[in-house]
């Protein structure tokens, strides 16, 4: 059978590839995923999966790192005229963006496998040696672009569900495949956690394009090294006045958020792990001649285990609130963002390593790999973990153009189909558990 799956993915690897090139087109940010969502949650319901979406599988209240309304309401106006589904338009809207599709096939363990689906907030290289360019799927939204690969997971995804369609009849249990919008910032996981849509899970995966596994036709079984981590903004408040005439009766906020950079560069690195801190960016001031009355920082602690990591940010909110003190002025601050650390279940990736080797989908099998980062998939894992389940999260490899996170980002199409197989693989071997 492992031929057969093989020669299916690669039968429907151009259908895959267009789908793929569509979505990097119309690249839509975390929590504006609007088209993106409707075309996954029309594709699902054509293929015959049970179809949720927004609010049946998001808790509202535990989304991170919202964007403004008008940014909403912007971007739905854009995504319906571009050709969203109207069945799902109104449901998706207003950054309820997550979509899954259940397949139940009797009696059997539950699986699911999560993709993420959002761009990043970048501007896409438009010279003529960038292949997106030169091919014509470039993104047309300007300052979105899929530079991390996630228009390949979701692709990924959707041919998943169709390979998992037709073989159907060889599978026992329940599939959930699961979008997740809003992975960049480590914003999206926690809302879908929280209406419990992992609760009744037995086995989970995660994966990446690329990433570490930079050689193509490459597969690593195994990923762990998820650091825990925190963002967040702090907004300092002062009082404006005139820079020459009465800076007395100001209150300096730029000054405040600059003491803050400084003295949160300055917390103590963790004895017992790896512990980060980046401040990112620093906003500050209205004019040259005016005492600055306003200040922003956004920034990030990591950790190696979520202990570590609350260490870093109770002393960052400690920093903050000192620097302002210091100046007079108040401040403000809110989590943008955030993901646990993650165990790697080394016995699961042994398991996966077997099947690969023996599925011959792969030229080169990796059996672990440390990621090094933040991945909002860790909340997935760890839900499933807590109630007894098991998790794992693949890399499948592939050559890119230009590091993740670069406006020149681009990956070889080729690891689409293979990741597709791969995965129907997994999907049948772990609901016959």
């Amino acid at each position: 059978m492992y031929e057969a799956i093989k020669q299916l993915a690669q039968k429907y690897h151009q259908e895959t590839i267009n789908q793929r090139r569509d979505f990097h087109h119309f690249a839509e940010r975390g929590w504006l995923e609007i088209r993106t969502a409707c075309q996954i949650a029309t594709t699902l319901e054509n293929l015959g999966y049970e179809v949720l979406v927004g609010k049946e599988i998001m808790d509202k209240d535990a989304r991170m790192g919202l964007p403004p309304e008008a940014i909403f309401n912007i971007n739905y106006l854009r995504a319906k005229k571009e050709g969203a589904n109207p069945e799902y338009l109104e449901q998706v809207k207003n950054g309820m963006t997550a979509v899954a599709g259940i397949l139940k096939n009797g009696v059997g363990p539950v699986v699911a496998i999560r993709f993420d689906i959002d761009a990043l907030g970048l501007v896409e290289d438009s010279t003529d040696g960038h292949y997106p360019k030169q091919e014509g799927f470039s993104s047309c939204h300007l300052g979105a672009m899929h530079a991390c690969g996630h228009d390949g997971h979701v692709t990924i995804g959707l041919g998943l569900a169709k390979l998992i369609s037709e073989y159907k009849e060889e599978m026992a249990g329940t599939i959930k495949l699961i979008f997740q919008p809003a992975e960049e910032g480590v914003r999206g996981a926690r809302a879908m956690v929280a209406k419990g849509i992992v609760d009744d899970v037995d086995y989970m995966f995660g994966g990446h394009i690329g990433f570490k596994a930079t050689k193509s036709d490459s597969l690593v079984c195994l990923t762990g090294g998820f650091l825990a981590t925190t963002k967040l903004d702090a907004s300092f408040k002062g009082e404006s006045s005139h820079a020459g005439a009465a800076p007395e009766r100001g209150r300096n906020a730029l000054l405040a958020a600059a003491a803050s950079c400084i003295a949160l560069h300055s917390i103590s690195r963790h004895g017992q792990g790896a512990s980060r801190i980046n401040v990112g960016v620093l906003q500050a001031g209205t004019g040259r001649n005016v005492l600055p009355d306003v200040g922003l920082i956004k920034m990030e602690t990591r950790g190696a285990n979520t202990e570590i990591n609350e260490f870093m940010v109770t002393e960052a909110r400690r920093m903050i609130k000192a620097s302002a003190d210091m100046y007079n002025v108040d401040v403000t601050v809110s989590e943008a963002g955030g993901a646990p650390a993650c165990v790697a279940d080394h016995e699961l990736g042994a398991e996966i390593k077997a099947l690969a080797e023996a599925c011959g989908q792969y030229g080169q099998v990796v059996d672990y790999m440390d990621l090094g980062g933040s991945e909002d998939c860790s909340y997935f894992m760890e839900r499933v973990q807590q109630n007894g389940g098991r998790a794992a999260y693949l890399m499948y490899g592939t050559e890119i153009a230009a590091g993740h996170h670069n406006s020149c980002f681009d990956f070889d199409e080729k690891c689409l189909y293979k990741a597709v197989a791969m995965l129907t693989e997994l999907a049948i071997a772990y609901t016959n558990k």
